[in-house]
């Protein structure tokens, strides 16, 4: 297999959490060929999708962990597979850049995430699909709707539609004295969400992960810093490796095949007590770290999953000049 990966700047990862890297190395490790591509080297001539890449060999240190090869301009044709694992936000060039990858798709290629089921897709939307799994939440950017959403609720978080990581993301009380600024601040540039906020919260949020819908055996329990609330890895949260409740399999049914179905192949639900807060399908993260506990390789069940879709794909549009 010759593998793409549509990635931002490998050289300021942290290969040990990195489930891009994971990628790459479950990759190597089956021997395909491995091409790294940053989102701005993709472009589209003539109708198809080419891009600038090198070729790149990975290796799991936390020093000098790959080497790229000469940067080559090539048709996206060539590739069998592209994994789009571009962070968010999710911006105006984000959706240019599904567009170019749809194109590559058309001529034969197996684009994961899909890239139309990306360009569809808000993350923290996506989870209001299935609203009796969610807290009580309110999109949008009306100030009297905030204030009776904050006063019926009595505690709740607001956060961005576009951030990922746990950034800008505020607890507001009933008596807060900041409450309409942090409204004011947030909506003003269009929608936010509001949601009831979860005491569940301390004991942590499950990071569960989907493959084609399925859900991998086990999961990162993200647990806050003491005295805050936020417990995503990035903010300062602990992630302890935990095997699947029952509720987080009654969740991973009801969604799972939905998203399967969609192009969503690989997916990170989070989960606050018993509810879905956030369906992550941009680049989820954390196979790294259920890996280095559970051995179960979920970055190489996904890649498994891939290939065998991929001898399954038909170009929908000619895959010559």
């Amino acid at each position: 297999m010759k593998l793409g990966v549509v990635m931002d700047p490998i050289q300021a990862i942290k290969p040990w959490k990195d489930t891009s890297f994971a990628l790459m190395l479950a990759a190597q490790s089956r021997g395909w060929t491995l091409y790294y591509i940053e989102p701005d080297w993709l472009y589209a001539e003539d109708g198809r999708a080419k891009s600038d890449m090198c070729t790149v060999s990975v290796r799991d240190t936390r020093e000098d962990w790959f080497t790229l090869g000469p940067k080559i301009r090539s048709d996206l044709a060539e590739l069998d597979i592209i994994l789009h694992r571009q962070d968010p936000p999710v911006t105006l060039n984000y959706h240019y850049v599904t567009a170019l990858l749809e194109l590559a798709e058309r001529q034969g290629v197996l684009v994961a995430n899909r890239p139309n089921a990306l360009r569809a897709a808000n993350e923290k939307l996506l989870a209001q699909h299935y609203p009796a799994f969610c807290p009580p939440t309110l999109v949008t950017r009306n100030m009297t709707q905030l204030q009776e959403f904050l006063e019926t609720h009595g505690h709740i978080v607001v956060k961005p539609l576009d951030a990922m990581g746990g950034s800008s993301i505020f607890q507001v009380t009933r008596d807060d004295m900041n409450a309409d600024v942090i409204f004011e601040t947030m909506t003003a540039n269009g929608l936010m969400m509001a949601q009831r906020f979860l005491p569940a919260i301390q004991e942590g949020d499950r990071r569960i992960l989907l493959i084609n819908g399925i859900p991998v055996d086990h999961a990162l329990l993200r647990r806050p810093p003491a005295d805050r609330f936020r417990a995503n890895l990035a903010a300062g949260g602990q992630g302890t490796v935990v095997p699947l409740r029952p509720r987080d399999r009654e969740i991973a049914a009801a969604v799972g095949p939905d998203l399967a179905r969609a192009g969503f192949w690989f997916v990170g639900l989070d989960v606050i007590g018993d509810h879905l807060t956030e369906i992550n399908v941009t680049s989820p993260t954390c196979a790294r770290e259920i890996d280095a506990v559970c051995r179960n390789d979920p970055a190489g069940q996904l890649l498994d999953f891939l290939a065998e879709q991929r001898r399954t794909v038909t170009p929908t549009a000619p895959t010559t000049a």
